[in-house]
């Protein structure tokens, strides 16, 4: 029986040129495969955009009110691959969980487990839920040890208020990956209990 998979980490551990590279090693055999992503996620378009500089365009772009089995025929499908899974509503995680096991197609996705507070996105507590299988990919800290939270900065400054999805790259708004002592020391300015 198939499985889902959700491989998260922070950002900058890589996700998207993991998907990027499993893909290629699928169709490289003559193996269909479908690459989603969400419609929340602004970046690049219709294309997944890898920071090592590779995109790919999406087969599904898909919307928080979409169902998944009304855009496609799961015929002859080897494998689907989500970027960004974050972003994908609690009955989307469902319904992929639902096709791994009524059609056998594995379900691999991709994305981030917690947002700049910490917290989980409305995606990712679905997929730690009902995977089959996780993940962590991992990268690091400033500091050198293994990052775990996503940082948001808005004209280079840390921020610790505002929506929970703010894109990589628009608006001024980027983040940095760090380790637990470093997102206390600097986004929640503790020293000390």
């Amino acid at each position: 029986m198939a499985k889902l998979y959700f491989r998260y980490g922070a950002m900058n551990c890589g996700k998207t040129t993991v998907l990027l590279q499993v893909a290629h090693n699928y169709e490289v055999k003559g193996l269909k495969v479908i690459v989603i992503k969400s419609s929340v996620d602004k970046k690049g378009g219709k294309n997944i955009v890898s920071r090592l500089g590779i995109e790919r365009e999406v087969d599904i772009l898909l919307k928080p009110y979409d169902e998944l089995h009304k855009f496609v025929n799961l015929d002859n499908i080897k494998c689907i691959l989500v970027d960004e899974a974050q972003f994908l509503q609690p009955f989307q995680v469902k319904e992929l969980w639902m096709i791994t096991k009524l059609y056998d197609i594995p379900v691999i996705c991709y994305g981030l487990r917690t947002t700049f507070k910490g917290e989980f996105f409305t995606g990712s507590k679905p997929l730690m839920e009902l995977a089959d299988e996780l993940e962590e990919l991992v990268t690091i800290c400033e500091c050198g040890h293994k990052a775990k939270f996503n940082v948001r900065k808005v004209n280079g400054k840390i921020v610790s208020d505002g929506d929970e999805v703010a894109i990589d790259g628009i608006d001024s708004v980027t983040y940095e990956s760090m380790c637990g002592k470093c997102y206390i020391n600097k986004v929640l300015g503790i020293d000390k209990l």
